[in-house]
């Protein structure tokens, strides 16, 4: 009896891209809450309600998409969509979960100029005090979870204090290097990886393909961009780098766009912020926070083909490692090597966040007591009350909104 191929042996695709254009267009207009409340959505929807995925393949999916630089909700979602209908499939889960919130974050950076006045100032300010809220929220959240013990806290701490005093724009690199090192070395005697499997219908030689355009893209843009001057590549290059280099997804990005676009001066820390703000009020991922910076970003191109391109650079290296990695994950999963630098790898994250948590975000935000008080207000509904961010954004504008008109020490 002949043997089947290695594509034979993937899994094979049962549905068809509309279905799935369909089913995620839902989940991107009604997916609020950020990277971890969309797993369960997810959840809910593929694994509970239409069982296109079993409990223990979805687990494993979580964590290779965990394991890996990216978005790591979209990359979820992408897998999802491979397995039901290949690669047509996965482009159109993509589509569907990315382009409602993405949309909406280009017609706010449109309308944002257009907020002056003590109104639209005390919007955008109640909007940056959302990201205060929400980024302390992330930090408190992936502290507990990520740098549970002494080794990992401190490999934390030493990331933080690389980016406060040091002027390199590769010292976040340079702190996830080291921080992948350091795990190495410290961090092995963590639990072993549960024991599981997921299908996909990508071979390994697709995945090889998939690789190595990864490096060959992370290396070769930054090259053509010192060859053309080109600020077309030049754009594309800094959506791609952080996209390529966070670990952890949603608001780890922001300390890596924040060095890519407000240190050369492409855009204002005050209009950066308050994009970030923004995106927490649309549902769909956070890195589409790329299509608000490439409409406003002062180089060319930006307004939709800067959208569009910011949205291709920032996912693309997340979906090319993801489908790298697929074949070859059962296997390497459970080396004791490998979990150990990325515990490391993590825990830097969290110190890059935190870095990120005072400055920008509380450094040039706070200001009065006010500030204080609503981002205080803010940080506990998320927290305690574990209000959705939609109602933090929306009591954070309207705060904005009364010291403005009112006066606030």
């Amino acid at each position: 009896m002949p043997v089947a191929s290695e594509t034979e042996q993937q899994a094979r695709p049962t549905g068809t891209p509309l279905e799935n254009l369909r089913v995620f267009l839902r989940l991107g207009l009604t997916c609020f809450g950020g990277p971890i409340a969309h797993i369960g959505y997810f959840r809910d929807e593929f694994v509970l309600r239409r069982k296109w995925i079993d409990e223990v393949a979805f687990a494993d999916l979580v964590g290779l998409c965990q394991f890996l630089p990216g978005p790591a909700s979209s990359q979820v979602g992408f897998s999802i969509g491979l397995m039901r209908a290949g690669y047509l499939g996965a482009l159109a889960a993509w589509a569907g979960f990315t382009l409602p919130s993405a949309f909406a974050l280009v017609l706010f950076a449109y309308g944002a100029s257009a907020l002056t006045g003590p109104i639209g100032t005390g919007l955008l300010h109640g909007l940056k005090l959302t990201a205060v809220a929400i980024v302390a929220q992330a930090v408190f959240g992936m502290a507990r979870s990520l740098c549970p013990d002494r080794e990992r806290a401190s490999i934390a701490v030493v990331a933080t204090l690389i980016i406060f005093f040091s002027t390199s724009p590769v010292a976040q690199i340079g702190a996830i290097a080291l921080g992948g090192i350091a795990g190495l070395w410290l961090c092995r005697n963590g639990p072993a990886a549960a024991a599981s499997h997921v299908s996909m219908p990508v071979s390994r030689r697709a995945g090889l393909i998939a690789l190595t355009a990864f490096f060959v893209l992370l290396i070769g843009i930054p090259l053509l961009r010192g060859v053309t001057g080109s600020s077309a590549v030049a754009l594309f290059n800094a959506f791609y780098r952080s996209g390529a280099l966070v670990f952890g997804g949603g608001h780890v990005v922001l300390p890596l766009l924040r060095e890519a676009f407000v240190a050369p001066g492409w855009l204002s820390d005050d209009a950066f912020l308050a994009g970030y703000g923004a995106a927490q009020a649309v549902p769909g991922p956070l890195f589409t926070f790329s299509a608000y910076l490439g409409t406003v970003v002062k180089t060319e191109p930006h307004g939709l083909a800067g959208a569009a391109l910011g949205l291709v650079g920032i996912f693309l290296p997340g979906m090319l490692v993801l489908l790298g990695t697929l074949p070859f994950w059962d296997s390497f999963r459970t080396r004791a090597g490998a979990q150990a630098v990325m515990r490391g790898v993590n825990a830097a994250v969290v110190g890059l966040l935190g870095a990120a948590l005072y400055n920008p975000v509380w450094s040039t935000t706070v200001k009065t007591s006010a500030d204080v008080g609503i981002a205080l207000v803010g940080f506990v509904l998320l927290t305690m009350w574990r209000a959705p961010p939609l109602v933090v954004v929306i009591f954070s504008a309207a705060a904005g909104i009364a010291t403005a008109l009112w006066g606030a020490p």
